[in-house]
This record gives structure tokens, sequence and C-alpha cells, in this order.
């Protein structure tokens, strides 16, 4: 014979309260992430895509592909002819030496061929990585 007791918290209507002000952070951090992806790819359009290619079947164009960038040493895909400097360079991809890359191509990898004027806005670099970084797997 099973019995139950209900007991009544005070504390119920707090506890719910709280869980939806986490739910709520929660979702707000997933929109903004995604709202921080389109604002990163809309970018990546607009300021990389002439010279790069991500995604599905993304191949090297004027510029080596991005797909797997993080955790990808410099100068280390197949399909692209590297600058010296960027085949000799000891720099794998993470957030911040493709921050640092961003902001000033020259000060990560001197000699490189990558002729990019720089974004010097965190922000708008942080939202093209989370993009970047969403391709990773293609």
């Amino acid at each position: 014979m099973t019995v139950s007791v209900l007991i009544h918290l005070p504390g119920r209507r707090l506890l719910r309260h709280g869980l939806l002000i986490v739910a709520s952070a929660l979702f707000t951090q997933t929109a903004l992430a995604e709202a921080d992806i389109a604002a990163g790819e809309a970018l990546f359009k607009r300021v990389c895509g002439n010279c790069h290619n991500v995604g599905p079947g993304a191949r090297a164009a004027f510029g080596p592909q991005l797909n797997g960038i993080f955790g990808r040493h410099a100068g280390a895909t197949q399909d692209y002819k590297y600058s010296p400097a960027m085949q000799q360079a000891d720099v794998v991809w993470d957030h911040d030496t493709l921050s640092a890359f961003i902001k000033d191509s020259d000060s990560v990898v001197p000699g490189n061929k990558m002729r990019f004027w720089g974004i010097d806005d965190q922000d708008k670099i942080d939202g093209l990585l989370l993009y970047l970084k969403a391709q990773q797997d293609h």
C-alpha cells in the first residue's frame, strides 16, 4: 500500500518563478547566439566571401576554404597554395588567434599574402567566429 503525502512548500512559487527566469535567460542567450550567427554570416558574405568559401561543398578560391578552421594548423588545407609565411607559421586557429588575425593578419603571420584591412569591432569578429564555428563540421 502506497501513501502519498502532499507537502506544501512555502518557496514553491518562488521556485516556479526562478525556473521561469532561468528558462527565459537560456532562451534569450540562444536567441542572441542565433542573431550573432546571422550577423556573422552576413558579415562573412559581405567581407570574406569574395575570397573564402565555407559550408557544404566549400572549396579553395582566391583564399582557402574555412570549414573546420578551429583546431586547424595554419596553412594546412590541401586544396590551397599558401604563402611560405603561412606554411611555416606555428599557429593553430582558435578564437584568440582568429580574432587577432582578423584584426591584423600581419601581426599574427607576418608576410602572409592575405590582403585585408581588418575588422576592429570585437562584437563583429565574435559573430563572424560564431558563424565559422557553426560551419565547423562541413
